[in-house]
């Protein structure tokens, strides 16, 4: 891989025979998702029936409403938005069941637990990295937030890897093949940290499900809604891993997570969390979102006829601008002997320095054992080891990266320590 990535077709994909071929085979095969065949698969994946409160089925209605109405979209992007849905309701069942069976779950303590907030694509997941790699701090790996729950009826593999993680496995492997370019944008590895809102997910709740196909109308209700629920189901789950880890014989531990959703809901954040320790990461919008619409673009060449380059950026500009005008009106709700601010520079001048101010601040002492464990994992983990994409805001979405920053004015002056490159 190239020290220096630039996808000179970014908005006129040159598929493979492969990529047509798959995308052709569904297109033979057309379906239309719904509710029942849904929750249906679901149900034969488990055994189960019982999805628990049912204000669930209008989030996952107007999903499906929403999938369906998108005429664009080619048959292949349907059957994997399918997929994603009954991942969620079988997972719904399964969380459920679980508690039904263990109501002592309940009782478990999410306690003062790290939680990094802060736009996509600003170093919040580079960040969880650093501090997931403390043993003493307890994080979510993907392939343990895909399927938080094993399921009963799952044999185990002869090779006694959990189904669970083979599977997260397979799907990466296929992604690489499909995407090669995915590993160098936003790596998803079974063991890589993932974002905690993925535990929303059986509730039908969360942004996450703007990141898999644009949904304005979802946007639209989540943003019109108290999300205080699906955070509280959210650190149920937590509970329910942390009982389970208990129940395997390893020791509780504080949690380290991060979603930049969060940045959006700091007051409920800390209704939730009233004594976790926030990190808030900062950077150049017009840099998150060039690298975002980039990656969405790359992401979609096979799910579409063509990419929508206006409607992407025009999405995008507007959802992060959401999400700092939320974070400069509610950034005074995390007092400072409970958060920390990651400006993004000076995050990448210094990480060990900013891993250092989260765990002083957390209460967590710094011990040689951990500086070691992170070292580690750094030097696994070089920056750019898949390479580094080349972005062309003006040449791929038709904005000059100034035209654009003009819109956050409001950001860098509540925030001034963030660097502004149009200023320097």
């Amino acid at each position: 891989m190239p020290a220096r990535i630039e996808i000179d077709d970014l908005l006129s994909p040159q598929l493979s025979e492969a990529q047509r071929q798959a995308i052709a085979a569904a297109q033979a095969n057309p379906m239309v998702i719904t509710e029942e065949a849904v929750l249906g698969a679901a149900q034969q994946a488990t055994g189960l029936s019982d999805f628990g409160p049912d204000d669930f089925h209008e989030r996952l209605r107007l999903l499906i409403d929403e999938w369906n109405g998108d005429t664009r979209a080619y048959a292949l992007k349907r059957m994997f938005l399918f997929g994603y849905a009954v991942r969620y309701a079988t997972n719904r069942l399964l969380i459920h069941d679980y508690l039904k069976q263990h109501p002592e779950i309940h009782d478990e303590v999410i306690e003062r637990p790290i939680i990094v907030a802060g736009l996509p694509r600003s170093g919040t997941t580079h960040l969880l990295n650093l501090l997931g790699a403390d043993s003493r701090l307890r994080s979510t790996p993907l392939w343990e937030t895909y399927e938080p729950v094993p399921n009963p009826l799952e044999p185990p593999r002869e090779d006694g890897v959990d189904p669970r993680y083979a599977r997260t496995a397979e799907k990466w492997e296929m992604q690489q093949a499909s995407s090669p370019l995915s590993a160098a944008m936003h790596p998803m590895e079974p063991d890589h940290f993932h974002e905690d809102i993925e535990l929303q997910g059986p509730d039908f709740a969360s942004y996450n499900f703007e990141w898999i196909a644009r949904s304005p109308r979802f946007r639209d209700h989540y943003l019109s809604h108290d999300q205080t629920p699906h955070y509280e189901y959210m650190k149920t789950v937590f509970k329910l891993l942390q009982w389970r880890d208990v129940q395997a014989g390893k020791p509780r531990k504080r949690w380290v997570t991060k979603c930049p959703q969060h940045l959006e809901q700091l007051p409920v954040l800390r209704k939730v969390f009233p004594d976790a320790t926030v990190a808030i990461t900062y950077r150049d919008p017009v840099e998150v979102i060039q690298s975002a619409i980039t990656m969405i673009a790359y992401g979609e060449r096979m799910s579409y006829p063509d990419i929508d380059a206006k409607g992407l950026l025009d999405y995008w500009s507007d959802r992060v601008e959401r999400l700092l005008r939320a974070c400069v009106r509610d950034r005074h709700v995390w007092p400072a002997e409970q958060s920390v601010d990651v400006p993004f520079e000076t995050f990448m001048a210094d990480d060990m320095a900013i891993v250092r101010a989260v765990r002083e601040k957390a209460g967590l002492p710094e011990t040689e054992t951990a500086n070691r464990e992170i070292a580690d994992f750094i030097a696994s983990h070089p920056r750019g080891k898949h390479g580094q994409l080349v972005y062309n805001l003006e040449r791929d979405f038709g904005i000059s990266p100034a035209e654009l920053r003009k819109r956050f004015d409001f950001y860098f002056e509540a925030f001034p320590f963030v660097t502004r490159p149009d200023s320097q």
